[in-house]
This record gives structure tokens, C-alpha cells and sequence, in this order.
């Protein structure tokens, strides 16, 4: 018996986009997820314009502050760029959940209070911990228990990790722009998210708490009060690698699928394209048509990030982005504009 004709595992953005669209299209929809809400992670809060643009396309407009484009600095020289096609917004991580989750409610998609453990499929269905469907999308977040069960995982092989943390700060934010500051090693992000509150991320190489990690950038950690206004979350290793985004009629989606790095600030970006290729080709009967679509809507996002981060691990080079991209503002300006896409 077919409970379902869709399955969603994850209750994070990419889940509830998937169910969002889903529902939109006449689905009947069930979202299993343990955690409450509003869910939190570890993230730099910055959404790109295409990713606004997407989430109005589903009728998801959480409240946050306008960010007008992006700042490189490493203390000594700054280069902006502003997004020439829409505004990004900036926005925290709970209030963008809770968005998609009403959105989601309110479409007709039920949400369960379960944790999806055993998933079996035959050639008519799913099933998941004695839920039966059509289709199983999995959106259970960057270390994904099911992609592992499924043997879908990969190796990381020789990339050295990259770890994620976050904090946010109670101060009026100075900029409209999310700040990128660039050392040896690391960076931190900033983004306005209230009229009063800032989050501040620091991706690295290095497992070290919070405070030290921040006490690297003085000159941020100048524009900041002494105590954070939240407690800090961490996310990591970054890199995911996966084989194949389709398992018979298991399909899947956001950071479950595979990720690189949260360097460009494009995951929910193509997390949401991901979620609406997904369900075309659910409603299509093609479950083996997504691993090219995934592979479309990602491909910017894997081929920049993938580059950026070769350089970033290069001493000589690494050392000599910012002053590039200040000595040259219209290149810093074409990449910003294809992050923004």
C-alpha cells in the first residue's frame, strides 16, 4: 500500500523545497524529520540573489536584512562588488527554515516527528521504517546516514578538510555587504541579519575553538562585542563526495548529494534548483534522469568553488587573491556576478 508519493527525509531547506515543490505540483507529501523546529546549522546566513529569487518563486519570503553584494578584505586592501541583477539577503538560518516550513504546512505536506532508519525499495516503491511510497528524497544534511547505508559515499581522498563554525553578534551591522575576510589559512564571513545582529562564520583548515579562531582577524574581532549573542555552531568536514545522486528510486538533494565547500556561498542556491529538478523528474517517472539534471544545476557551483579552492590552498596564490581582485575590480566583479546567477 503506497502511503505517500513522496518521501522526504530532512526537515532543512533542501527537504522542505523538495516538498514545497512537490506539493505544488499535486504530490501527496511526508516529511520525516526528529529534530524541532526551527532548525538551526552552521552557516553563513547569506543568501545570493538567485536563491531570493527562487525562494519567492515558491512563495518564501523570510524576513532578514538586504545585502547589496560582497566585500573581499585581508586587512590591508578592500574590493566590493555589488550584485548588478537583485539583491541577496541576509538571513538566519531558523528564520529561513521556519519560512519554508509554514510554506510547506500550508501546501498540504504532512511532517512527521520520526527519524527514517530503514529504507528498502523494490521496483513499485519505497519504504522507510514501514512508510511506503513512490519515491524517497534524502536531504538528511552533509554527513547523510542514508547515503551511507545506501553505499553511495566516497572518500574525500587527498583534499586536506576545511571545518565550518558560527556565531552571532549583537551590533548593528557597519556594511549592506557580507564581508569576506581572508588570511592565511582561513576566512571569516560576514552578514548583516538584523537590524542589530550580525552572524560571522570562519571556514579553516584548523579544528580550533571559536575565540581563537576569530582572534586571527583583529580587525573584525575589533567590530565585535566581547561575548557572542548566540552559542556557536559547527559543521565539517566540508568536503562530500558521492557516486551517484540516484539509487533506483531513492534520489538525493542539498548537502546529502555531495558538496565542496561553503567558500562561494552558493549552497542554497543549488540546493533549490536541485529540489525543483527532483521533482520534475518524479512527476515524470524519471527518477534516473536527475543525476544530469543534478549535475546542470550544479556545475557552476562545483566548477568555481572547486577552482577558488585549488587557489585558496596554494601559499603563493592564496596570498595574492584579495590584491587581484582589488587591482583588478571588474574580474572580482564577474566572479561575484556568476556567484549571484
Amino acid at each position: 500500500m503506497i502511503d505517500a508519493d513522496l518521501i522526504v527525509v530532512g526537515a532543512g531547506p533542501a527537504g522542505l523545497a523538495t516538498a514545497l515543490n512537490a506539493a505544488r505540483v499535486g504530490l501527496r507529501t511526508v516529511v520525516l524529520e526528529p529534530r524541532p523546529s526551527p532548525i538551526d546549522k552552521a552557516c553563513g546566513e547569506g543568501l545570493m540573489p538567485g536563491a531570493v529569487r527562487a525562494l519567492g518563486e515558491l512563495g518564501v519570503r523570510p524576513a532578514g536584512r538586504v545585502i547589496r553584494g560582497i566585500r573581499y578584505t585581508d586587512g590591508r586592501r578592500v574590493v566590493d562588488a555589488a550584485f548588478r541583477n537583485g539583491s541577496g539577503l541576509g538571513v538566519r538560518r531558523t528564520s529561513l527554515q521556519g519560512a519554508l516550513l509554514d510554506a510547506a504546512r500550508v501546501a498540504g505536506v504532512k511532517v512527521v516527528d520520526a527519524r527514517a532508519e530503514e529504507v528498502h525499495q523494490d521496483s513499485y516503491g519505497v519504504c522507510v521504517d514501514g512508510r511506503r511510497a513512490r519515491y524517497l528524497a534524502v536531504a538528511d544534511g552533509l554527513h547523510s546516514p542514508i547515503r551511507r547505508q545506501l553505499g553511495l559515499e566516497r572518500p574525500a581522498g587527498s583534499s586536506p578538510p576545511r571545518w565550518g563554525t558560527r556565531q552571532h553578534f549583537a551590533v548593528a551591522p557597519w556594511t549592506d555587504l557580507v564581508e569576506v575576510h581572508w588570511r592565511p589559512g582561513a576566512e571569516a564571513y560576514v552578514t548583516p541579519v538584523g537590524p542589530d545582529l550580525v552572524g560571522v562564520a570562519v571556514l579553516s583548515g584548523e579544528q580550533a575553538p571559536f575565540t581563537e579562531q576569530l582572534a586571527a582577524f583583529p580587525g573584525l574581532r575589533d567590530l565585535l562585542p566581547e561575548a557572542g549573542a548566540t552559542s556557536v555552531r559547527g559543521a565539517g568536514p566540508l568536503l562530500q563526495r558521492t557516486s551517484a545522486r540516484v539509487a533506483g528510486r531513492v534520489l538525493l538533494v542539498g548537502d546529502a548529494a555531495g558538496y565542496v565547500d561553503a567558500l562561494t556561498g552558493e549552497g542554497i542556491a543549488v540546493a533549490l534548483a536541485c529540489a525543483r529538478a527532483l521533482v520534475d523528474c518524479v512527476v515524470a517517472g524519471d527518477p534516473g534522469a536527475y543525476e544530469q539534471r543534478w549535475r546542470a544545476a550544479s556545475r557552476r557551483y562545483r566548477s568555481i568553488t572547486s577552482s577558488l579552492l585549488w587557489a585558496r590552498r596554494q601559499p603563493l596564490l592564496a596570498s595574492r587573491i584579495v590584491p587581484l581582485a582589488a587591482r583588478l575590480p571588474w574580474l572580482f566583479g564577474a566572479a561575484v556576478q556568476q556567484l549571484a546567477h
